[in-house]
This record gives C-alpha cells, sequence and structure tokens, in this order.
C-alpha cells in the first residue's frame, strides 16, 4: 500500500530503579501518550505541574483513525499553544451534504457565523496530529514522555497509588498522587480498578479506506444513503491532509471483518464510487463495528479516566477523541488546583460528574446516528428514506435526518460549579456553556482575540468600568489563595479589551454593567447584571468545590 507519511521511532530512556522504599513520587502520571494523554499533559506543563507520560509504545498511532477535530477542541489546542500549527496543518470545512440515491436532500453550514478564530472543523489524520503534540510535549521542561513502558500493576493508597511498569529493561515501580488513564477502549487500568464498561455493540460493521487520489470533491462532508455504487448501505467521504482521501462503506452485520480488508475487495468498491478514470491508491484500511459504552465511574480512588478509557462512540459525529480532548481540559485545571493545596479533592468529583454528563450526551446522540444510519427493521428503514425523500422539499424533515450530529461541547448546566443567574439575559452564555470567542482590540489598539486573551486562569470580565474600589495595583477577586484576574472591556480610560465589532457584546448580552465569572477551561461559572465583590467571590469558592 502507498505511503504518504514516515512513521517516527521516538527514544527509549531507562526509567530509575531505586530501592523499593524510595520510590520516585510524582503528581500526575499520564497513562497512554494519544490525543488526550498529550493534550493533558501539555495542559499540565502550562500549568507548571510536572508530570510523567507512559505509553507502550514508541510511535504515534498507525492509520489515520481520528480525522475531525472541531472547533471547541482546536481551541482548547490554541490555549496550550499549537492550535494554529495543527488548524494549518489540516483541511478545514464546515459544509455537510447528504444524498439519498443520487440526490442532494440536504447541506448544513458548521459556522454560520463570522467572528471565530478557530474553524468549525478541521481535517487531519491522527498521527500527525499526534507528532505535533509529542514535539510540542517534548520542548516542556514539565513533561517526560517515556516511551516503551506498559503499565501491569496497580495499587491504590489513599493518597496515592503505586504502579508497576514492564519495560525493555524488565520492570521498574512509580509512584503518583494521581493516575489519568488515558490508553484507549481497550484500557488495562481499567480492569485493574475492577470497573465497569457497559453500553452497546452494534451488529453492523464499517470499512474504513484511506485512499490516495487527486479528485474533483470539495473539502466538505458528503454522505450518501442508499447510493448507486453502494446498494443498501451508506458512504461517508471525507478530505484530508496529502490528497489522502477517508471514505467509510457501511458493509452489513453479516461481513466477515478479514475478508473485507482484502485489497481485491476494497478496490472494486472504491472503483464503483469514483468511476474508471480516477487514479488511486490504497494507504490504509480497517473494518470496525459500532459501540456506545462508557465507564461506570469516571473517578476510581487515585485513577481517573479520560477519553476512550473512559468512553466510546460511533465515529459518525467526530465524538471519540474531541469529547476526549474536552476531558482533559476539564480536568487538568481542577487536578492542578487540588495537587497545590488550594481546593479540596472533591473538585475531581466534579470532573466525574462533567464530563460523565457529556459522555451521556454523546452516547445518546451517537446511538441515535447510529439507529438512523443502519434501522434494525423494515419499518425504521420505512420511517429513514420517507425523512430522506420529503427532505429534499420540506425544511421540517431535514432536521430529523441523522447521518452523525457533529461534535460540540456539552453544557454542564446542572453541575455544582455554577452559581445560578439572578438576573434575565439573552443568548446561550449561560453558566456551564464555554465561552464564545469573538474579535477584540488590546488597550493599545492591536486585534487579538478574546479566547486568547482571557488565558488559562480565573477571569472577571465586566462590561464597562469597574466600579470605584474595585482596582487595585493588580487587580482580582480572591478566594484563599486562588484569584480571579479582572478584565474590563469597552471605550473608558483604562479598559483592557475594546470591542470593536459588537461581537463581545452581542454573544455575551454584555449590557454595561454586566459581569462574568469565567473558569480556566473558558466556561461561564456565573454571571450579574452588577459588580459585587462578595457575590464574586463566593461563585468562586463554589467553582473550587470549597
Amino acid at each position: 500500500m502507498h505511503q504518504t507519511f514516515q512513521y517516527p521511532e521516538f527514544a527509549y530512556r531507562p526509567s530509575p530503579r531505586p530501592a523499593a522504599d524510595h520510590l520516585p513520587r510524582h503528581p500526575v502520571v499520564i497513562v497512554g501518550a494519544g490525543p488526550v494523554g498529550l493534550t493533558a499533559a501539555l495542559d499540565c506543563a502550562a500549568r507548571g505541574l510536572p508530570v510523567v507520560v507512559l505509553d507502550d509504545n514508541n510511535t504515534v498511532s498507525v492509520g489515520s483513525r481520528a480525522v475531525c477535530y472541531a472547533k471547541r477542541s482546536l481551541e482548547v489546542l490554541d490555549r496550550l499553544g499549537c492550535g494554529e500549527q495543527i488548524v494549518a496543518q489540516g483541511v478545514n470545512w464546515k459544509i455537510g451534504k447528504v444524498f439519498f440515491d443520487a440526490d442532494l436532500v440536504y447541506q448544513f453550514d458548521l459556522l454560520p457565523q463570522p467572528g471565530h478564530k478557530m474553524p468549525a472543523m478541521i481535517n487531519l489524520q491522527q498521527y500527525y496530529l499526534e507528532s505535533t503534540l509529542v514535539e510540542r510535549c517534548a520542548a516542556q521542561p514539565g513533561v517526560d514522555l517515556r516511551w516503551k513502558h506498559r503499565v501491569v500493576g496497580l495499587e491504590q493508597h489513599d493518597d496515592h497509588a503505586r504502579l508497576t511498569i514492564d519495560t525493555p529493561d524488565g520492570p521498574v515501580e512509580m509512584l503518583a498522587d494521581w493516575v489519568i488513564a488515558c490508553d484507549g477502549a481497550g484500557s488495562g487500568l481499567r480492569g485493574m480498578v475492577g470497573a465497569a464498561f457497559s453500553g452497546q455493540v452494534f451488529d453492523d460493521r464499517f470499512l474504513i479506506a484511506d485512499v490516495v487520489m487527486k479528485a474533483g470533491f470539495p473539502p466538505e462532508r458528503w454522505f450518501w444513503f442508499d447510493p448507486p455504487f453502494h446498494r443498501g448501505q451508506s458512504v461517508l467521504l471525507h478530505k484530508q491532509r496529502d490528497n489522502v482521501w477517508r471514505i467509510d462503506f457501511q458493509l452489513g452485520r453479516d461481513a466477515d471483518p478479514e475478508d473485507e480488508k482484502r485489497p481485491e475487495r476494497v478496490i472494486p468498491r472504491i472503483r464503483a464510487m469514483l468511476g474508471p478514470d480516477v487514479d488511486f491508491e490504497l494507504e490504509w484500511v480497517s473494518v470496525y463495528q459500532f459501540a456506545c459504552r462508557r465507564i461506570d465511574r469516571f473517578r476510581h480512588g487515585r485513577v481517573v479516566f479520560a477519553g476512550d478509557a473512559a468512553h466510546q462512540v460511533s465515529p459518525f459525529g467526530a465524538r471519540g477523541a474531541n469529547s476526549g480532548m474536552q476531558d482533559a481540559d476539564n480536568l487538568i485545571w481542577k487536578l492542578d488546583l487540588v495537587v497545590t493545596g488550594a481546593a479540596p479533592p472533591a473538585l475531581i468529583d466534579s470532573y466525574a460528574d462533567e464530563r460523565a454528563c457529556a459522555a451521556d450526551d454523546n452516547l445518546r446522540q451517537s446511538t441515535r446516528a447510529t439507529d438512523f444510519i443502519t434501522p434494525k427493521n423494515a419499518a425504521s428503514r420505512l420511517f429513514r428514506n420517507a425523512v430522506l425523500e420529503l427532505a429534499q422539499d420540506f425544511p421540517f424533515a431535514r432536521v430529523l435526518i441523522n447521518s452523525g450530529r457533529l461534535s460540540t461541547p456539552t453544557p454542564y448546566r446542572g453541575s455544582v460549579l455554577n452559581t445560578a443567574d439572578e438576573s434575565v439575559f439573552e443568548g446561550p452564555m449561560q453558566p456551564g456553556v464555554p465561552c464564545a470567542d469573538a474579535p477584540v482590540c488590546r488597550a493599545d489598539g492591536s486585534p487579538a482575540w478574546f479566547l486568547n486573551r482571557i488565558g488559562d486562569g480565573f477571569v472577571v470580565l465586566v462590561f464597562g468600568p469597574l466600579p470605584a474600589g474595585a482596582a487595585a495595583p493588580v487587580p482580582s477577586i480572591r478566594w484563599g489563595v486562588v484569584s480571579a484576574r479582572l478584565i474590563s472591556v469597552g471605550t473608558h480610560p483604562g479598559a483592557d479589551l475594546s470591542d470593536p465589532e459588537g461581537l463581545l457584546a452581542q454573544r455575551f448580552d454584555g449590557q454595561p454593567g454586566t459581569v462574568y465569572l469565567i473558569r480556566p477551561d473558558q466556561y461561564v461559572a456565573a454571571r450579574w447584571r452588577g459588580f459585587d465583590a462578595r457575590r464574586i467571590e463566593a461563585a468562586l469558592g463554589r467553582c473550587l468545590a470549597a
């Protein structure tokens, strides 16, 4: 098969072998150097939290695997200093098209609004994403990447965990205050803690083919139901970097996975789709089944689960890697505050609650998509086909089409960290929702983006001038050792940011005097129509589970 990517081989470094009573104790050990583990490691480094990353391999993921990275994940990566680099590598897109037979029945735009730094989606092979994240991690003094280190044993204690690790030089042990399990759907750590992993595995099988070709398709998401070239089934097409195209063919529940991966089976399917005149080469082929499952609890003692180790969804909708990276975004700021003693361990439980809610939402969306894509009986198929036929002419039917609801961040509206509104607000920026981006200007007039300016700490955002007495040489609101930086928006003297297009005020319903408390993961924690230091302090304490 043709190869457009040269897989790196990362150097193995032996771990120290101290006596059993002098084992090194690390604040955080991450198991698994995929997109989720590497994102978590970069977030630790950004907060000055030393971290060891263990991986049983010494290269990046084989095959394109996760392909679509959504706007929210790109914003997380941008906060960690590599969002622009990753976007530049990928294929930007926001238009999706759905076909029934040979007819276009529905088209959608994932980001119709202007004024966002990050695109709606990019397509980029997982090995490129991981290579960039590894390079970024290797440049951080606080990240210790250890390849060819496979965790084979775990012993939990009240305030730490003891890990046994198999290496090319034999077993080693280390202690960790906290372990983050990012070791995938087949997580060994999940078995070591005795966690349940329950849900539904669907019978239908799908073929993934990464095809190298120069084709006339636009960089859009195209999904076919019952196309002429693959009757009775569905097909999905995405463009990736290096003129590699991802094609997913539904095979049916009786397909033989090994037989279907043979080139003599794959090539005729692709030829029927593309026609006789398109030259192409296979790069990677795999067969998979849909599964929608999650762990019973995201925290088991000193082990916290994230990514596929915690939840598994079908690939239609791009909810796997994206939700895992958002797990890391939710977890690390909380872990940092707990490790440094600024917040109690109960704050980690809020991670478990919030991301379990997100996992349930992703499982629900994924299951519904699977049921629509692969009807289980004649009545379901009749309903689906009727919806697709009606969608060409009737808007009400288009919202019923489900070829995979694409990844969006789950709001934490029921989170214990939120402070309820006391006033009436318009728009979506309510407590528990991630902040929208907008173009702004710094105090010196230079252009910037809102999310870049608020950074990765607590922020009190004020529309208009601060009330008398609120400012200080280093203006902030404090709760214990934790402070929230004050940022004022407007044209008044001393304003930190201006809103030249009015988009920030529009998206946040930022009437003069409006105040927002924003969490380190850039989620809204509270909002008011006036500045009241005591209320803000109380809301900050709530964010710390204090």
